[in-house]
């Protein structure tokens, strides 16, 4: 492959595909500066001036030898007053969706209360991360290693781990901004912390295999994005594409023609949620059916919370309130999924008057209590990290969490059969 081609591929990369790397600290720590060292750009605002970074900046990049991550640089957590509260609100949101956290310091200060406490939230939410003391340029030559080694134990007591792994774990570097000192090496520890790619772990599993067809139905109506595909249908064809298989799209309208004019029943079809139960009429029973959301449900790593949910629609009652989730923001159309066409099905299914709510991209409410029921989409657009905080929030909360694809396919009478192809999420039915 050409430099230019590894280029465009990286460019590509979806962002919820990407490693999200976030920078945290005090105000002043140089958090920016480590950000614009590391990313090669003037990505952050850098000032003298405390609290200089007011909200979360994130970036879509590529860094070598790390390859396409998100940079996301932070307010600092120590940061004061009402509109400091929130900015450490969002602060903390920023936690959900990072795959490596870097805690920066300020090496003349040691480590603050604040920074303590971000360990602990690294290790409690179970995120890879490192400790990085910059402004070492402001440390006397002579006196150095002391103070290197005062601070490498200082973070490991922080950590909760001995001063005997201060060198493993956590993680430890001193560093300059400024003069660019000990920047490679933070990159080395970076790429050795980043998660490692399972290359079985693929959209379409091993549902289809070598020389297997799988027919994707796309239907192409006001909602569907002008000129392409939606995410979920485009990852889908690159695994069936990486597994040897063939990707035969057809729009529904054209489904019976298409699987008549195949010599050989397709090892699977795959169809978007919406039309599951006129594609469901026309695909024979013996053959594999299932849909665009439960795979991604499945991808993402909670397609069996989603079932195990999903009864609760027989027992909705008046007045229940539904959050209807979403990873994504986009343009909402008058037969839009989550905002018209899931609700007006569940109030016909339920026969009962309920109370939808709606959110959407990083906006997810804290307290979710007070719903009977989370709906979420595939999450095709966030990170599975993310995508599992939000499942987690609820199991915790007692709120039942499930998925768009898994509440059509009951209220149409077919979840049975769309999540054959699971046999571990089957055996719950």
């Amino acid at each position: 492959m050409t430099n230019e081609n590894q280029t465009a591929s990286l460019n590509a990369t979806a962002s919820a595909n990407r490693i999200h790397i976030g920078f945290f600290g005090c105000r002043n720590a140089g958090k920016s500066s480590i950000v614009n060292a590391v990313t090669g750009q003037d990505l952050a605002v850098v000032s003298r001036i405390r609290g200089t970074t007011t909200d979360p900046v994130s970036k879509a990049m590529e860094i070598l030898p790390l390859g396409p991550v998100v940079v996301i640089d932070t307010p600092g957590f120590d940061d004061e007053g009402m509109l400091g509260e929130l900015r450490v609100r969002k602060t903390r949101q920023i936690l959900n969706r990072t795959d490596v956290a870097v805690l920066v310091a300020d090496a003349s200060l040691g480590l603050k209360e604040e920074d303590k406490l971000l360990l602990r939230l690294f290790r409690e939410k179970k995120i890879p991360y490192l400790v990085v003391f910059n402004k070492a340029d402001l440390l006397d030559g002579d006196e150095r290693p002391a103070a290197q080694a005062l601070l490498f134990t200082a973070a490991a007591t922080a950590a909760s781990v001995s001063s005997a792994e201060a060198g493993v774990h956590p993680p430890c570097l001193l560093v300059s901004a400024v003069k660019k000192e000990g920047i490679e090496e933070l990159k080395e520890v970076l790429g050795s912390l980043m998660p490692k790619e399972d290359p079985s772990h693929t959209v379409t599993l091993d549902l289809v295999g070598p020389g297997q067809t799988a027919v994707l139905v796309c239907p192409i109506d006001k909602a569907a994005p002008k000129g392409r595909l939606i995410m979920p249908q485009q990852m889908t064809i690159r695994s069936v594409l990486d597994a040897g298989g063939m990707a035969l799209v057809t729009r529904e309208s054209e489904l019976e023609k298409t699987l008549q004019s195949l010599k050989e029943d397709p090892a699977i079809v795959i169809t978007d949620s919406q039309v599951f139960a006129s594609v469901s009429r026309l695909v024979p029973d013996h053959v594999p059916l299932t849909s665009f959301s439960i795979l991604m449900a499945e991808y993402k790593g909670f397609l069996e919370t989603s079932v195990r949910a999903v009864h609760i629609l027989c027992s909705l009652k008046d007045g229940d309130r539904i959050l209807m989730a979403e990873g994504c923001t986009h343009h909402r159309q008058c037969q839009d999924i989550g905002t018209v066409r899931i609700p007006n099905w569940l109030r016909s299914y339920s026969g009962a008057d309920l109370i939808i709510d709606t959110c959407s991209g990083r906006d997810f409410p804290e307290d979710l209590t007070p719903y009977a029921v989370i709906i979420h989409c595939g999450g095709c657009m966030i990170t599975e990290r993310e995508v599992l905080y939000r499942m987690n929030c609820a199991l915790d909360q007692q709120v039942p969490f499930t998925n768009y694809g898994i509440v059509i396919a009951r209220m149409t009478g077919i979840l049975e059969r769309s999540i054959r192809v699971f046999p571990r999420v089957h055996r719950l039915l």
